[in-house]
């Protein structure tokens, strides 16, 4: 088996990357990734150079990672600023570093995908070597593996990479034959909340359409996009996505997007997009022109949740960060980064920090489920 590296999606068969991908995680298909390089959204301009691992057997593809060079670290939801500043004052040069993750997406899934047959420790262990000579051959300082699933994860840490705990808030859908059934479960104060939460948007005249993918119309995509750019104008910065890159999804993988779109007098005043894994809704964008009470946790939370329990999809993520998801029956789950780095004297500093934060997110993770809103 060889490695060879790509600078383009467009350089790699289609069918052959979706094969080893699979259907069941939305964001590691073919399509996403060269939509995302296609539109620009991601590329060596916006600070993610794509330079992906194919491993090739006699001509057949039978593993691939994506990787990126990373020339800041903005848009990956997992924080090592401090990192880069702790080395450049020591006169190094952090970036560029090499990062396998899906692009300004904070979603936990295989980072790396191969064939049933393959030993996963032996494909590992051919990519980190081929990272090790890439970082001694052009300068990388280091290489980031951004929420591998749990067993990716136990993987990286048995060939010695330092592994960063997170925690995500994420609903599982434990039969639940409606909305109410799931209701039943909460205590009677989180049930009350809930309700008049939903009671609320309805009292403000709002309605919310529920749209498949390929039954969205170009209107409703405007208004999506325009809603879109207004979550990050508010913020006084600028999309990740540009409009080319929505566009590009809604061709290639239509049928694995969701659009809740909020209307009120026959205006759209807000929406969220979701992608649909096999078992898994996941909830990405949302935007508003103005702000409607309890209207945010109808478009982005309880619509999903009435999604999962309608097509028994399992579980719910809504995305990074929001400790407010708690009360409404999000569940703390722990998410995972990998991180190899170059120098021994930032690599060690890095391990200690990892350990004490280690312990403060562990703790975390435990007080938060203390607050979570389930009946005993």
């Amino acid at each position: 088996m060889e490695v060879k590296q790509i600078h383009s999606m467009a350089q790699v068969d289609c069918a052959a990357w979706n094969q080893l991908a699979g259907d069941g995680y939305p964001f590691l298909r073919h399509e996403f990734l060269l939509a995302l390089e296609q539109s620009g959204s991601v590329s060596g301009q916006t600070g993610w150079e794509p330079a992906h691992l194919l491993v090739i057997d006699e001509n057949e593809l039978v593993a691939f990672m994506p990787l990126y060079l990373k020339y800041h670290s903005w848009g990956e939801y997992v924080f090592d600023h401090q990192w880069a500043q702790a080395y450049q004052q020591q006169g190094g040069h952090y970036y560029p570093k090499g990062l396998t993750a899906i692009p300004l997406t904070p979603c936990q899934g295989a980072r790396i995908a191969f064939q049933a047959t393959i030993d996963p420790l032996e494909i590992m262990h051919l990519l980190l070597a081929f990272i090790k000579q890439l970082s001694a051959e052009s300068g990388i300082s280091s290489w980031h593996c951004l929420f591998p699933d749990p067993q990716q994860a136990e993987l990286l840490r048995s060939l010695g990479l330092s592994i960063r705990e997170g925690v995500q808030f994420h609903w599982f859908n434990r039969g639940y034959g409606d909305f109410n059934d799931f209701l039943q479960t909460l205590t009677a104060a989180k049930r009350k909340m809930l309700k008049r939460e939903r009671r609320r948007v309805t009292e403000q005249g709002i309605r919310l359409l529920r749209i498949a993918g390929p039954e969205v119309s170009e209107r409703q995509w405007q208004a999506f996009y325009q809603f879109y750019t207004m979550t990050y104008l508010k913020r006084g910065s600028h999309p990740y996505l540009n409009q080319a890159f929505f566009q590009q999804i809604t061709a290639t993988l239509g049928e694995q997007l969701l659009l809740v779109l909020a209307v009120k007098d026959d205006n759209y005043v807000g929406a969220a997009l979701s992608f649909i894994g096999a078992n898994t809704l996941y909830g990405r964008y949302w935007g508003c022109y103005e702000e409607y009470n309890s209207l945010h946790f109808e478009a982005c939370y309880y619509q999903g949740l009435d999604y999962c329990i309608e097509h028994g999809l399992k579980r719910f993520d809504s995305g990074a960060q929001g400790e407010h998801k708690i009360a409404r029956g999000f569940e703390p789950i722990s998410t995972y980064s990998a991180h190899w780095i170059k120098d021994a004297g930032l690599a060690n500093g890095v391990e200690h920090y990892l350990a004490r934060e280690r312990r403060a997110v562990q703790h975390y993770k435990q007080e938060a489920t203390s607050y979570l809103p389930f009946r005993q």
